[in-house]
């Protein structure tokens, strides 16, 4: 980097740390202002730039009329590339007058600048797209309006050190700049006006959030009314919002359903492929004695078809906070070195205690964003599931409504169908729970040493108790299932022949069947009760014994250990984020075990059979037509089992039918 700041009267360093670190007056150098922070913003926005076209280009809202809002970003973007080339030209200009500038000040205003016309450009694409706030350009703006507060102070510092300008010219076009930008920011929190075409006024209590900006949604501010109201009166039912479109029950079911009629196709394709082979390997499945498990389309496949996307998002918003809670026990160290630290300059202490505070901010907003998408998530979870096996259960076979009964069904669309909405909470913990996990141990590891692996063979030790206690649920689970089903069977046929019932006083013995049923289920559910009550007890004192082994074993081993305030303030921030990962663990164990069991039975009722509907007769009658339609060689006055099933007119007219048949007509 020391080559593009150059050398001599219009050259500087790139780091300097007696004017950056060790001072009471802290500073950058003009190369790094000039060259890293402010290609940061521009980094960011070609970064950025492949997945918002993306998006954008599958998330048309039709396009927004010019108006003067747009209009005016537009003529700040293109402003703001003519101060860039115009920098760029000065240099150009010193360059044929004897004076070399750095090589920065070329590549700088060139990158700039471009930047500056590619984001003119996206505000014109965003509203032919129908964006009405962009999140992007305004963290773009946003970027840029910090990276421009230090040189902002740096060239005032400067000057009132100098007594007067050293480069006007450069001087000028900075605060031209700035001033830019800072209006840019400003216009960009701004919302547009909703695309054109686009359907006004037509529900009466729209869902506000599809609306709102972009900072509207950061902030949750759509829903301070709803709040407000709800503490001012009772909610009613008018009071709600009405769902947004993609996530109403057509829209979710529909492409839950399509993605499991994907599945389908897919398995019959296989099977139709393996038809041929399976006369040639018979012989060998005589001889090794076992037969090959047919292939069943995977409904966890069309799930994760349908939902994978929205599960991607939450998964970076879960990332991200996973990192940033790792960011405070760094900081948290540095403050203390500060304090123990009487030379420090003062500014230290500042500036670790406010990235404390924007890191701890930056985690909440996140957080929230990541709960907010994955409770949305799983209710379209539940709500595609059971509209799924709603429809199957209009449509299968009369056999298969002999095997499935009417409580059976029920138990599917409200039980299993709540198991993933249950579990989709914990989905990310799969991975995050790990990821959490291995960077407590990596950062413990740099403060402790190799006492912390006192507490990973705790942990360890912890896992086949764990695992023993989750099999032994599984199959619990799966009893009690098996017992509610038979129980909702047994209470459908009692409330169907309760006459019969009543007639010959049969309710003791139906009674006692039901209660026996219950018992057994009451009985397991106590011993479930058992189990993830002392699993939850272990788990939950872990980290606890996790962080006293660990601190005990490291000032037992060596007598030059000695646990300061920094080690001891940091090891327990450390653990208490590890106590998350490892408190959610037996609760993500429990859903599993419990989606597991209900994924294999959503998945066995739709693959059974089903009615073939090219069996049913579509017969054209025309409009206006009353009457009633009989087949070829039936008396039309004799139709339903030979009983009459219309009262035929004074003067029955015969009409010929579509199959042939006769229709009574008045």
């Amino acid at each position: 980097m020391d080559t593009l700041c150059g050398s001599g009267k219009f050259g500087s360093k790139f780091w300097d740390s007696n004017l950056s670190v060790h001072t009471d007056n802290p500073d950058l150098t003009p190369c790094f202002q000039n060259s890293l922070l402010a290609w940061v913003p521009c980094i960011y926005l070609w970064v950025a730039l492949p997945c918002y076209l993306l998006y954008l280009r599958h998330h048309g809202r039709g396009y927004i009329t010019l108006s003067h809002l747009s209009r005016l970003k537009t003529v700040l973007g293109v402003l703001l590339w003519c101060v860039s080339w115009a920098d760029l030209f000065y240099s150009f200009h010193g360059l044929v007058h004897g004076r070399a500038p750095a090589p920065v000040f070329f590549v700088t205003p060139l990158v700039v600048g471009v930047t500056m016309l590619l984001a003119t450009l996206l505000i014109q694409y965003e509203r032919l797209q129908g964006v009405q706030s962009s999140g992007v350009l305004i963290i773009f703006w946003f970027l840029c309006v910090v990276c421009a507060v230090i040189p902002f102070r740096s060239k005032i510092l400067s000057a009132k050190a100098e007594g007067e300008i050293s480069d006007p010219f450069r001087f000028t076009t900075f605060y031209v700049y700035f001033a830019l930008v800072l209006c840019a920011l400003v216009l960009a929190c701004f919302r547009e006006k909703p695309p054109f075409f686009s359907a006004k006024n037509i529900d009466p209590n729209p869902y506000p959030e599809t609306s709102a900006g972009f900072l509207s949604r950061l902030f949750f501010w759509w829903f301070t009314k709803m709040a407000i109201h709800g503490y001012r009166h009772p909610l009613e039912e008018k009071d709600l919002w009405s769902l947004k479109e993609e996530d109403r029950s057509q829209m979710v079911v529909q492409q839950l359903l399509e993605a499991w009629r994907k599945q389908q196709k897919q398995t019959a394709r296989h099977k139709a492929a393996a038809a041929p082979g399976e006369i040639a390997s018979s012989e060998d499945e005589v001889l090794l004695g076992a037969r090959l498990r047919p292939r069943q389309p995977s409904f966890l496949q069309a799930l994760l078809t349908t939902f994978g996307s929205s599960l991607l998002i939450s998964t970076c918003f879960k990332l991200i906070q996973d990192l940033l809670s790792f960011i405070n026990p760094q900081l948290l160290s540095v403050l203390i070195k500060f304090i123990s630290n009487p030379t420090a300059p003062s500014w230290w202490g500042f500036l670790v205690a406010g990235l404390m505070f924007l890191c701890s901010m930056m985690q909440s907003l996140i957080l929230q964003q990541y709960y907010h998408c994955i409770f949305v998530i799983g209710l379209k979870l539940r709500t595609g599931i059971i509209g799924v096996i709603y429809r199957k259960a209009l449509v299968i076979t009369n056999s298969v409504k002999r095997a499935s009964t009417v409580g059976e069904i029920v138990n599917l669309m409200s039980v299993d169908a709540q198991r993933f909405m249950d579990l989709v909470p914990f989905l990310n913990l799969l991975w995050s729970a790990p990821l959490q996990i291995m960077l407590a141990m990596y950062f413990l590891w740099q403060n402790l040493g190799p006492s912390v692996l006192a507490g990973v063979a705790l942990m360890v030790l912890l896992i086949p108790l764990n695992g023993a206690v989750a099999v032994k649920m599984r199959a619990f689970q799966v009893e009690q299932m098996k017992l509610k089903d038979s129980r909702i069977k047994l209470m459908s046929e009692i409330l169907n022949g309760i006459k019969v019932l009543k007639l010959y006083t049969w309710e003791p013995s139906f009674l006692q069947q039901v209660e026996g049923i219950r018992l057994r289920e009451l009985q397991l559910l106590r011993k479930a009760a058992y189990l993830h009550a002392t699993s939850t007890f272990i788990w939950v004192c872990s980290p606890f014994l996790v962080t006293l082994i660990t601190l005990w074993v490291y000032v037992y081993v060596d007598p030059n250990n000695v646990l300061d305030a920094e080690k001891a303030f940091v090891s327990v921030s450390l653990f208490n984020i590890l106590r998350i990962p490892l408190n959610m663990l037996p609760q993500l164990i429990s859903n599993l075990t419990q989606a597991s069991v209900s994924l294999k039975r959503i998945q066995h009722f739709l693959s059974q059979d089903e009615l073939d509907t090219q069996c049913v007769e579509r017969k054209t009658i025309s409009p206006g037509f009353r009457g009633l339609c009989a087949p070829a060689g039936m008396d039309p006055e004799l139709h339903s089992s030979g009983k009459r099933a219309v009262r035929p007119s004074p003067e029955p007219q015969a009409l010929p039918a579509s199959s042939g048949g006769l229709c009574l007509a008045r």
